[in-house]
């Protein structure tokens, strides 16, 4: 009997001790300082200590602790600078790549026309009439090869001259003909002399094109007699007024084809 009442007073006596520290610790923790959290996380976090402190409103500005007052955390604004920015992607439509085609290890020098610098040509070798003095009878052809001109005589001491390009060293030549073919965008075929020639030179001749912007004759031909000879246009107008040919007599386009349209088969031409 005396150990229970000894037990009993000892258990009253812890819950008293007990139910004290829970009313001290109420009273010590009561008026806890607010914390406040800066918006920015990286920032060091911001406490206030001390029961002196007052606290902040969530425009930061201090204000008396009042009665009552209960410990709360205050977030601030987060700064719009902080807001997130929207990512914008641009996509682009799938386009299939281009096929890509090796061009030809070997090409024929007479595939394409020459490319070179367009450069006017000289005034003086534009068609226009001129005098000319000769026993000749209107309507012949006469071929100075020195200055590099053709004469269609027209009578009373007059003609219409032309600029030509004539045969390089080696090939020049003279004589009279009479046309014997007439031909518009003539096909081409080099003899075959021309073609063992160039391909000394690394140059491949077709043995036959058709007639076109790119063949070397142009847009008309005159064919000069039982030869290989003939009175046509170009390709490479730049070189009328210079020895540049295999024998030929070459005009620009829209020279010959002006002659052509003046002379008829059996015309007589002479080369000097």
């Amino acid at each position: 009997m005396k150990t229970l009442l000894i037990l009993t007073t000892l258990l009253s006596v812890a819950l008293t001790d007990i139910g004290s520290g829970y009313a001290q610790a109420a009273e010590r923790y009561g008026n806890r300082p607010p914390v406040i959290v800066s918006p920015d996380l990286t920032a060091p976090w911001l406490m206030q200590l001390g029961a002196g402190n007052a606290p902040v409103d969530q425009r930061g500005v201090r204000r008396q602790r009042a009665a009552g007052d209960q410990p709360r955390i205050v977030y601030r604004e987060r700064p719009a600078a902080y807001a997130p920015r929207q990512q914008v992607i641009y996509q682009r439509p799938y386009q299939r790549p281009a096929v890509q085609r090796a061009a030809p290890l070997v090409r024929s020098a007479g595939m394409v026309a020459p490319q070179r610098p367009v450069r006017p040509i000289d005034p003086q070798f534009l068609p226009q009439m001129v005098a000319y003095e000769t026993r000749e009878r209107p309507g012949t052809i006469v071929i100075d090869t020195n200055s590099r001109f053709l004469y269609l005589v027209t009578g009373n001491g007059e003609a219409r001259r032309y600029g030509v390009g004539v045969g390089k060293p080696g090939f020049e030549w003279a004589g009279a003909h009479k046309v014997t073919r007439k031909a518009e965008w003539p096909t081409w075929r080099p003899p075959s002399e021309m073609i063992a020639r160039e391909a000394a030179k690394g140059h491949y001749l077709p043995a036959s094109m058709e007639g076109g912007p790119a063949n070397p004759l142009g847009a008309r031909a005159m064919y000069l007699g039982s030869t290989l000879y003939r009175i046509h246009g170009t390709n490479a107008p730049w070189t009328i007024g210079y020895a540049v040919s295999s024998g030929c007599i070459r005009m620009r386009n829209e020279d010959v084809t002006d002659l052509y349209e003046r002379v008829t088969v059996g015309t007589r031409v002479i080369v000097l």
